[in-house]
């Protein structure tokens, strides 16, 4: 039987237009227990725009949960229920790229819409409440409850991503296909193939790798969860001619980043040379590798021969000493992916990053299977790009250039 959830979206601009944000909630249908929460601040926005996207984000966050789940979608806003039902016409220009956008995550025959009063959809009210204030002190609203249903913990969100040679074709053996029934593919499930002609400009993702480190060169496993370095000489050096070349290009219209130290350094000098700004993105963040942090392959193998086997046959098991399983890493990438896109629909936004969330967006794009993360070479200070379009489809442009290097 297929598992039922409840998605309640809102969205709100002060002054419509003016700065917006939107907020929504899945709840399981039985229990009624918050699943997971999204919320975002947009910029400058009409209230229509930011109701749309909170009901983007509402059911990205189901389809990651559940592909297969009916969801009912409870809001406040009527010319959201009776567009997305088909009883009302979408007649503004702004409303059909979103309406389709939304269209495309989940199988119509899987959805129902209800409108709510305003008083009874308090939960999204609050986060999308609670965005817009963020964003005015200029700060990133943080869930409170992170896909599952779990409350988050005192000291945040664990951190986490591998930037070692075990993800490299060479190092290690491939994962079993069937593992990909447990991933999400959070795009949710468009149809193939040439897209309309007004599905607008994708909001388009330039991934860089970021510099090298002192641990680079010597294949140690280096995540979230060791000693945080910084970039080398060889690293800050890659990080002036990536940014050199960036700048040549003029195509870069923000930055987000890793908040790990070699990202931001990355980033920053990136930043210097465009004169934009750095967002920090958590979810951007490297596996943790747990007890792995800072060794070889080949002395993980030596000292733990059982786990390391364990995790090389599955993406759902975790590293030793409670680091993340590529499966942990795909949701929080995919959950960041779809806040991102909702921020920048539309721009070319540069993502400073490391060699798994790299791998993850790209695998994503292509819909291929877990194994795909070790059949990809990403190195240091590479560019790769993933545009996203307004049907849900998403195209792979770029994968590991290295050309402003040489």
């Amino acid at each position: 039987m297929a598992r039922r959830f409840v998605v309640e979206a809102d969205g709100g601009s002060r002054g419509n237009p003016g700065p917006a944000g939107y907020g929504a909630v899945v709840l399981d249908a039985e229990t009624g227990e918050p699943l997971a929460e999204v919320a975002e601040y947009i910029g400058t926005a009409t209230n229509n725009v930011a109701e749309y996207k909170g009901l983007i984000a509402g059911l990205r966050a189901a389809y990651a949960l559940d592909p297969a789940a009916e969801v009912r979608v409870r809001m406040d806003s009527k010319l959201v229920i009776e567009q997305m039902s088909g009883r009302w016409k979408i007649k503004h220009p702004d409303m059909r790229p979103l309406a389709a956008e939304a269209k495309a995550i989940m199988p119509p025959g899987q959805l129902t819409y209800e409108w709510i009063p305003r008083e009874k959809n308090k939960h999204a009210d609050r986060l999308a409440n609670e965005a817009m204030d963020a964003g005015k002190r200029g700060e990133q609203w943080q869930p409170k409850v992170p896909p599952g249903g779990t409350p988050a913990a005192a000291s945040g969100p664990a951190a986490g991503a591998p930037e070692a040679a075990a993800l490299s074709a060479s190092a290690a053996p491939a994962a079993p296909a069937d593992e990909a029934l447990a991933e999400p593919a959070a795009t949710g499930a468009p149809a193939v193939g040439w897209g309309s002609a007004d599905l607008g400009t994708p909001a388009t993702f330039v991934l860089l790798r970021h510099g090298e480190t002192p641990l680079t060169p010597e294949k140690r496993f280096s995540g979230s969860g060791g000693t945080d370095p910084g970039l080398s000489d060889v690293g800050r050096h890659q990080a002036e001619r990536v940014a050199a070349a960036l700048a040549a290009r003029g195509t870069i219209q923000a930055i987000v980043t890793s908040p790990l130290r070699r990202c931001r350094e990355t980033a920053d000098a990136v930043a210097r040379r465009l004169g934009l700004d750095v967002r920090v993105e958590e979810g951007l963040r490297e596996t943790d590798f747990g007890a792995w942090e800072g060794l070889t392959f080949a002395e993980v193998k030596e000292r733990y021969p059982d786990d390391l086997e364990a995790w090389l046959a599955s993406t759902k098991v975790a590293p030793t000493g409670g680091g993340e399983s590529f499966a942990t890493v795909t949701r929080r990438v995919a959950l960041s992916r779809d806040k991102l896109i909702a921020r920048y629909t539309g721009r070319t936004v540069l993502l400073v990053t490391h060699v798994t969330p790299i791998k993850t967006l790209v695998r994503l794009a292509l819909g291929a299977p877990p194994e795909t993360l070790f059949r990809m070479e990403l190195s240091a200070a590479s560019l790769s790009a993933v545009a996203y379009y307004a049907d849900g489809n998403a195209s792979l442009r770029l994968l590991n250039e290295t050309a402003h290097l040489r």
